[in-house]
């Protein structure tokens, strides 16, 4: 007796369809030398620009703060942008640091310094021994008057406050202070601009900070070059000096070394690859 036929079962979907799109993918954590530490940040390689809506739902597909895609347009050039997960940005410092990164660790890119075209201008970033330099604009801050949603979203009143370019920086008496602010996102949410610097000076480094961005998806930033065009500025005039060791003392935490040059900043860190694979849209 011959054996009654399995039942035919339905075939499995394919999983790929006509037309999808890969694209390389390297998630690096930025301004750290262990995992888990620094400030993640997404780097996608494109050969031409995407559609923007798609480059906006992949940044928020990633869930990092900050999604970067370069194209090369030369031996040591590139068109670099930065998405969040909610808007695109001028200026990022740590997806910069992970896009070099990426260029050097990854990509087989020698020659250096290599410049990035970016809505702020060009940017080059060079080797400086283990860590990647960036070279970015200075944006100093000139005191404000701090407005109440400021002070209610921080909960508490910094003993001053300034603002720069889209940033406000709020200067506390202590590192312990800054790190012990527990922020309503929601009314810090409201203000204009929508980024703000919190800092005091550090124990065991020249400075601290937080930074916070609800505005744009971002709560809280682990780690944020960009803030740093501002508070290596004050810092340098406060403290006397244009060499500074920066920590942020976010959860993750961040180290970063900075210089003062005239109307530039240097921001100098290590970084440590994480994970690499391809994208399919």
């Amino acid at each position: 007796m011959c054996p009654r036929p399995l039942p035919r079962r339905p075939p499995i979907p394919s999983c790929r369809r006509k037309g999808n799109l890969n694209l390389p993918i390297y998630w690096v954590d930025a301004f750290t030398d262990r995992p888990f530490g620094g400030n993640p940040a997404a780097v996608v390689p494109l050969d031409s620009w995407l559609d923007d809506a798609l480059l906006q739902r992949i940044a928020n597909e990633n869930g990092l703060s900050e999604t970067a895609y370069f194209i090369r347009t030369g031996p040591a050039r590139a068109k670099l942008r930065w998405f969040t997960p909610s808007v695109e940005v001028d200026l990022c410092g740590h997806a910069t640091l992970a896009t070099a990164h990426t260029l050097f660790k990854d990509l087989g890119q020698v020659e250096w310094p290599f410049v990035f075209d970016t809505m702020s201008g060009p940017l080059s970033v060079a080797r400086r021994g283990e860590m990647i330099e960036l070279d970015f604009p200075a944006r100093p801050a000139a005191r404000a008057e701090p407005p109440g949603d400021l002070i209610r979203g921080l909960g508490t009143r910094p003993r001053e406050a300034l603002r720069s370019q889209g940033m406000w920086l709020c200067v506390y008496e202590s590192q312990a202070e800054v790190r012990a602010l527990a922020p309503d996102h929601s009314a810090l949410a409201s203000l204009v601009p929508g980024k703000i610097i919190v800092t005091a000076q550090g124990g065991d480094c020249d400075f601290v900070s937080r930074f916070f961005a609800p505005s744009v998806g971002v709560p809280e930033d682990p780690v944020t070059g960009s803030a740093h065009c501002t508070l290596v500025p004050y810092w340098a005039a406060r403290l006397g000096k244009a060499a500074l060791h920066a920590r942020q003392i976010s959860r993750r935490g961040g180290e970063l070394w900075c210089e003062l040059d005239g109307a530039r900043v240097r921001i100098a860190g290590n970084s440590i690859s994480y994970l690499k694979g391809s994208v399919t849209v």
